[in-house]
């Protein structure tokens, strides 16, 4: 294997649904990931939250609610918290498995704002599921509440949210120097915290930015060889679930393309994994996207599985 520069998101729903279980999820997480290391590959690792920072808003909200009275916390904030303790279990099993296999290799978790467009018609469209599942009789009662919800990919029904496209990661020279030092680098946490400018501000909006299309700018603004994207399947299917489906080993991005609108991807599950594909492969030549499962991220830059996306 080659060495590359690899951006890996992992999905927030493979990172466990508490603290606890999290934190026995992540020891198995970081193998692969140091697996790719071990390999000569320099690696930078994305996450989500979409469980995890409607958790913690809901918490925080709950907690204000009642006798108490804690203050509650706006949602960029509760972004900034998964952000924190998502990091402090990645970095903690990526070192240990590191060290497990004699390398001393530095792994940091970097707090990341992204910066989008205040006029992005998403704010007007609420469509990022964040939060646990619920049934329809607990929807609308949340619905009463206030909140969007919206059935996801036949799951159930989640708290939706604005999801901006990305345009800029404002830490991006902290976390090229890292990257040129040597260091594992856990960045854009959750899609990272949706700010906008205002002259010399940044100003967190109560957004979610997809994980994988911020993986797919922070990989374009790096330079990287490969972004993988890690979702449950080994490799991608049209006409998925059905007698004829059939599962891809590569695409191009016209097939992608005429595949999304053949409607073969579900919104909210895979069909934002190939759009954020397309996007980095389509940003210059050479680069390639891969989707497939972590177990196999190793074998899929060899080209023995996984979808492989290029020009």
């Amino acid at each position: 294997m080659g060495k590359n520069k690899i951006v890996v998101a992992l999905g927030g729903n493979a990172l466990g649904n508490n603290p606890e279980e999290q934190r026995e999820l992540v020891k198995e997480t970081a193998k692969p990931i140091v697996d790719l290391i071990e390999a000569g590959n320099t690696v930078i690792v994305a996450h989500g939250n979409g469980p995890q920072v409607g958790m913690i808003n809901l918490a925080m909200e709950t907690s204000s609610k009642s006798k108490e009275h804690t203050p509650s916390m706006p949602f960029p904030e509760c972004g900034a918290m998964s952000q924190g303790y998502i990091g402090y279990h990645l970095q903690n099993a990526i070192r240990e498995e590191l060290l497990n296999r004699n390398m001393d290799v530095p792994v940091a978790t970097i707090i990341t704002q992204v910066i989008v467009d205040k006029d992005d018609s998403a704010f007007n469209n609420p469509s990022k599921p964040i939060g646990s599942f619920y049934s329809k009789e607990e929807a609308d009662e949340l619905s009463k509440k206030g909140y969007v919800m919206k059935e996801d990919a036949g799951r159930g029904y989640r708290r939706v949210v604005p999801s901006p496209k990305p345009k800029d990661v404002a830490e991006k020279e902290t976390i090229e120097t890292l990257i040129e030092k040597g260091h594992v680098v856990i960045t854009v946490g959750g899609g990272g915290i949706p700010v906008v400018k205002d002259g010399n501000k940044l100003i967190g909006v109560p957004a979610v930015i997809d994980k994988d299309f911020a993986s797919s700018k922070l990989a374009e603004i790096i330079d990287a060889d490969y972004l993988i994207i890690l979702t449950a399947v080994e490799k991608i299917a049209i006409n998925y679930g059905k007698p004829d489906v059939k599962w891809l080993d590569k695409l191009s991005i016209d097939e992608a393309n005429k595949y999304i609108k053949e409607g073969h991807f579900a919104p909210g599950s895979m069909l934002p994994k190939v759009q954020a594909a397309i996007e980095f492969a389509g940003s210059k030549e050479g680069r390639s996207a891969l989707i497939t499962s972590l177990e196999k991220a190793a074998d899929g830059i060899l080209g023995k599985t996984g979808t492989r996306i290029m020009i």
